[in-house]
């Protein structure tokens, strides 16, 4: 199996070090990431000017490239730039969890949905608390278990994973829940402002929810699409156009 690897904290960062390290386990591993965190960047890519792509020496027997730029060029520089193709594209893993309306922001998720429209057969964002990645690593055997003995790459080909700090209960098949974390603008200086965050969930222990079942010690898996079009209005509306 040919397996690529990205994230949106660095190509050096712990996370996609351990994953990388994981999945060898799997087959063979190609790790193209950001040179500098590009964490918020969603789905940008630079099409206004050059940067630097060069191979970076990460692991043993894993070929490794820093791209300067976001997670979706590192992407389309693996699957247009080297022309190569992937059985399995994994992102993460991600100092943070991505749940809720924060799957926007995400570079980390983005990733996937760059692969996605590209052809991958199958792509897998994986994210965790800020402190909890050697937790997280811990239970990568038991959600590719979950994923091979439920055949969910065989129904779908795109999902987004959170591990929670405290994994506490199972595994659980989820939806995208609502505000997850939210800004405010604070003056730093003259004329100069920064975006803190801050947490703005609220509870309501529906464990259908990505937000409410990791919150609450769940694993969560969540069916993604690249799809924008909301089909339910879609529906009502095309008799307009008889």
């Amino acid at each position: 199996m040919k397996i690529l690897i990205t994230n949106d904290d660095g190509v050096f960062a712990p996370g996609i070090y351990a994953l990388a390290k994981w999945a060898q386990t799997l087959g063979e591993v190609t790790v193209i990431a950001p040179k500098v965190e590009q964490s918020g960047k969603s789905h940008g890519i630079n099409i206004i000017g050059e940067f630097e792509a060069k191979p970076a020496d990460l692991m043993p027997g894993v070929r490794a490239f820093s791209v300067d730029s976001t997670p979706a060029d590192c992407i389309r520089y693996a699957i247009v730039g080297l022309g190569e193709q992937f059985d399995l594209v994994l992102s993460g893993i991600n100092r943070g969890v991505n749940i809720g309306r924060d799957i926007v922001y995400s570079g980390t998720v983005a990733a996937i949905f760059e692969a996605n429209c590209f052809g991958a057969k199958a792509a897998i964002a994986l994210s965790t608390e800020f402190t909890s990645l050697e937790n997280a690593v811990t239970h990568l055997d038991e959600i590719w278990a979950y994923f091979t003995e439920h055949r969910l790459l065989e129904r779908h080909d795109l999902y987004n994973v959170n591990i929670p700090a405290e994994v506490t209960k199972n595994i659980r098949i989820t939806r995208q829940g609502g505000a997850y974390y939210s800004d405010e603008f604070v003056k730093t200086g003259e004329n100069m402002v920064r975006q803190q965050g801050m947490m703005v969930f609220r509870d309501t222990k529906n464990f259908d929810l990505d937000t409410d079942a990791v919150m609450n010690g769940y694993i969560s898996i969540t069916p993604l699409t690249v799809q924008r079009v909301d089909r339910d209005v879609y529906t009502q509306l095309k008799e307009l156009n008889q």
